[in-house]
Protein backbone atom coordinates (compact mmCIF):
# COMPACT_ATOMS: atom_id res chain seq x y z
CA UNK A 1 0.00 0.00 0.00
CA UNK A 2 1.09 3.55 -0.57
CA UNK A 3 1.18 6.48 1.79
CA UNK A 4 -0.35 9.73 0.54
CA UNK A 5 0.93 13.15 1.60
CA UNK A 6 -1.31 16.17 1.02
CA UNK A 7 -0.86 19.76 2.14
CA UNK A 8 -3.87 21.52 3.63
CA UNK A 9 -4.08 25.25 4.21
CA UNK A 10 -0.83 27.07 5.00
CA UNK A 11 0.50 24.85 7.77
CA UNK A 12 -0.81 21.28 7.65
CA UNK A 13 0.37 18.01 6.13
CA UNK A 14 -2.12 15.15 5.99
CA UNK A 15 -0.70 11.63 5.76
CA UNK A 16 -3.01 8.71 4.92
CA UNK A 17 -2.35 4.98 4.67
CA UNK A 18 -4.37 1.78 4.90
CA UNK A 19 -3.16 -1.25 6.85
CA UNK A 20 -4.39 -4.83 6.68
CA UNK A 21 -4.83 -5.06 10.43
CA UNK A 22 -7.49 -3.93 12.90
CA UNK A 23 -7.19 -0.51 14.55
CA UNK A 24 -6.15 -2.06 17.88
CA UNK A 25 -3.00 -3.55 16.29
CA UNK A 26 -2.04 -0.40 14.37
CA UNK A 27 -2.66 1.73 17.48
CA UNK A 28 -0.46 -0.56 19.61
CA UNK A 29 2.30 -0.27 17.01
CA UNK A 30 2.18 3.52 17.43
CA UNK A 31 2.26 3.53 21.24
CA UNK A 32 4.24 0.52 22.56
CA UNK A 33 8.02 1.10 22.63
CA UNK A 34 8.95 -2.50 21.74
CA UNK A 35 6.79 -2.29 18.61
CA UNK A 36 7.80 1.27 17.66
CA UNK A 37 11.48 0.23 17.69
CA UNK A 38 10.74 -2.47 15.12
CA UNK A 39 9.28 -0.24 12.42
CA UNK A 40 9.72 3.53 12.97
CA UNK A 41 13.25 3.56 11.60
CA UNK A 42 13.12 5.46 8.32
CA UNK A 43 15.58 4.31 5.64
CA UNK A 44 17.24 0.89 5.72
CA UNK A 45 20.21 0.72 8.08
CA UNK A 46 18.85 3.00 10.79
CA UNK A 47 18.06 1.92 14.36
CA UNK A 48 16.28 3.42 17.37
CA UNK A 49 18.56 2.94 20.40
CA UNK A 50 16.25 5.01 22.64
CA UNK A 51 12.47 4.74 22.51
CA UNK A 52 10.31 6.26 25.24
CA UNK A 53 6.57 6.28 24.67
CA UNK A 54 4.47 6.85 27.79
CA UNK A 55 1.13 6.78 25.96
CA UNK A 56 -1.10 8.70 28.35
CA UNK A 57 -2.08 12.37 28.55
CA UNK A 58 1.04 14.23 29.75
CA UNK A 59 3.26 11.23 29.01
CA UNK A 60 6.70 11.74 27.48
CA UNK A 61 7.94 10.84 24.02
CA UNK A 62 11.62 10.49 23.13
CA UNK A 63 12.84 8.72 20.03
CA UNK A 64 16.55 8.62 19.11
CA UNK A 65 17.70 7.35 15.71
CA UNK A 66 21.17 6.36 14.55
CA UNK A 67 22.61 5.23 11.23
CA UNK A 68 25.24 3.18 13.12
CA UNK A 69 28.06 5.40 11.89
CA UNK A 70 28.15 9.08 12.74
CA UNK A 71 24.68 10.44 12.03
CA UNK A 72 21.96 10.62 14.65
CA UNK A 73 19.01 12.79 15.59
CA UNK A 74 16.14 12.68 18.04
CA UNK A 75 12.61 13.82 18.75
CA UNK A 76 10.92 14.73 22.01
CA UNK A 77 7.34 15.48 22.82
CA UNK A 78 4.36 14.74 24.95
CA UNK A 79 1.02 13.06 24.56
CA UNK A 80 -2.00 15.37 24.83
CA UNK A 81 -4.81 12.86 24.22
CA UNK A 82 -4.79 9.06 23.94
CA UNK A 83 -8.04 7.30 23.07
CA UNK A 84 -7.22 3.59 22.75
CA UNK A 85 -7.50 2.16 19.26
CA UNK A 86 -8.90 5.34 17.71
CA UNK A 87 -6.97 8.58 18.31
CA UNK A 88 -3.64 9.99 19.48
CA UNK A 89 -2.83 13.69 19.82
CA UNK A 90 0.75 14.66 20.61
CA UNK A 91 3.29 17.45 20.28
CA UNK A 92 6.70 16.64 18.82
CA UNK A 93 9.87 18.54 18.12
CA UNK A 94 12.80 17.21 16.16
CA UNK A 95 16.44 17.97 16.97
CA UNK A 96 18.43 17.89 13.71
CA UNK A 97 20.60 19.02 15.71
CA UNK A 98 18.78 22.34 16.25
CA UNK A 99 15.18 22.03 17.48
CA UNK A 100 12.40 22.41 14.96
CA UNK A 101 9.19 24.26 15.84
CA UNK A 102 6.59 22.24 17.70
CA UNK A 103 4.53 20.01 15.44
CA UNK A 104 0.98 19.31 16.66
CA UNK A 105 0.07 15.80 15.44
CA UNK A 106 -3.36 14.15 15.45
CA UNK A 107 -3.48 10.51 14.34
CA UNK A 108 -6.74 8.61 13.88
CA UNK A 109 -7.22 4.87 13.35
CA UNK A 110 -10.45 4.19 11.47
CA UNK A 111 -11.77 0.66 10.94
CA UNK A 112 -12.27 -0.16 7.26
CA UNK A 113 -13.47 -3.73 6.74
CA UNK A 114 -10.90 -5.90 8.54
CA UNK A 115 -8.23 -3.21 8.19
CA UNK A 116 -7.42 0.31 9.32
CA UNK A 117 -7.27 3.69 7.62
CA UNK A 118 -4.66 5.79 9.40
CA UNK A 119 -4.87 9.56 9.00
CA UNK A 120 -2.14 11.71 10.53
CA UNK A 121 -2.53 15.49 10.47
CA UNK A 122 0.65 17.40 11.24
CA UNK A 123 0.03 21.08 12.04
CA UNK A 124 3.14 23.24 11.90
CA UNK A 125 3.27 26.79 13.27
CA UNK A 126 3.73 28.45 9.86
CA UNK A 127 4.22 27.87 6.13
CA UNK A 128 8.01 28.07 6.43
CA UNK A 129 8.12 25.30 9.04
CA UNK A 130 5.90 23.12 6.86
CA UNK A 131 8.12 23.73 3.84
CA UNK A 132 11.18 22.74 5.89
CA UNK A 133 9.51 19.49 7.00
CA UNK A 134 8.57 18.64 3.42
CA UNK A 135 12.10 19.48 2.21
CA UNK A 136 13.64 17.20 4.87
CA UNK A 137 12.75 14.02 2.99
CA UNK A 138 10.34 12.92 5.70
CA UNK A 139 8.02 11.39 3.09
CA UNK A 140 10.64 8.80 2.07
CA UNK A 141 11.43 7.95 5.69
CA UNK A 142 7.74 7.58 6.55
CA UNK A 143 7.08 5.44 3.48
CA UNK A 144 9.97 3.13 4.43
CA UNK A 145 8.78 2.98 8.05
CA UNK A 146 5.16 2.22 7.14
CA UNK A 147 6.27 -0.52 4.73
CA UNK A 148 8.24 -1.99 7.66
CA UNK A 149 5.14 -1.66 9.88
CA UNK A 150 3.20 -3.75 7.38
CA UNK A 151 5.87 -6.47 7.74
CA UNK A 152 5.63 -6.28 11.53
CA UNK A 153 1.83 -6.60 11.30
CA UNK A 154 2.10 -9.57 8.90
CA UNK A 155 4.49 -11.27 11.35
CA UNK A 156 1.83 -10.88 14.05
CA UNK A 157 1.77 -8.14 16.62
Amino acid sequence: MTTTFVTDGETDIVVTRRFAAPPAAVFRAHTEPDLIRRWMLGPEGWSMPVCISDARPGGAIRFEWSDGRHVSFYATGEYIEVTPHSRIVHIERMFLPEPTPDNHVTTTFEPVGTGTRLVMRMSLPNAEARAAVLASGMQDGMEDSYARLEQVIEAGI
